[in-house]
């Protein structure tokens, strides 16, 4: 049924979650898995980040370590990927480049309280791929 599954995570409960439904269907259907952290770039300006050396490496080095976490925790190989951009841009555009036959992600991120986070919304609106928010 699914070939390819991608999930995005920024680290919250939610995509953890996400992860953990991810890896089991992926398992479960054989399939590839790709996990994607995105460096959101318009949180503080594309200007601001080239000029902040510090900030984008910290900001990618808490990616990989994330990701890192994913790949050791899967009995499947993973493919890790790091992006900067918008995340539901860059999300999008890599679904589409793997052809994901799947998109799992959390439904609120690290700020965005109790209601559906603004990625997981964007996402589910305009990714024309099937997506699972956990």
């Amino acid at each position: 049924m699914y070939e390819t599954i991608l999930v995005a995570t920024d680290g919250s409960e939610s995509a953890a979650r996400a992860t953990d439904h991810a890896l089991d269907l992926a398992s479960t259907f054989d399939a590839d898995f790709h996990a994607i952290y995105v460096v959101d770039t318009r949180r503080y300006g594309k200007s601001t980040l080239a000029d902040t050396e510090d900030v984008i490496t910290g900001l990618r080095e808490r990616g990989q370590d994330i990701l890192d976490d994913i790949a050791a925790q899967a009995d499947i190989d993973v493919t890790i990927e790091i992006h900067d951009g918008r995340p539901h841009e860059v999300i999008g555009e890599y679904a589409n480049q793997i052809d994901a036959d799947l998109l799992l992600l959390g439904n609120r991120g690290m700020d965005s309280g109790g209601e559906i986070g603004s990625t997981a919304e964007r996402v589910v609106r305009y990714v024309d791929r099937p997506v699972m928010t956990a």
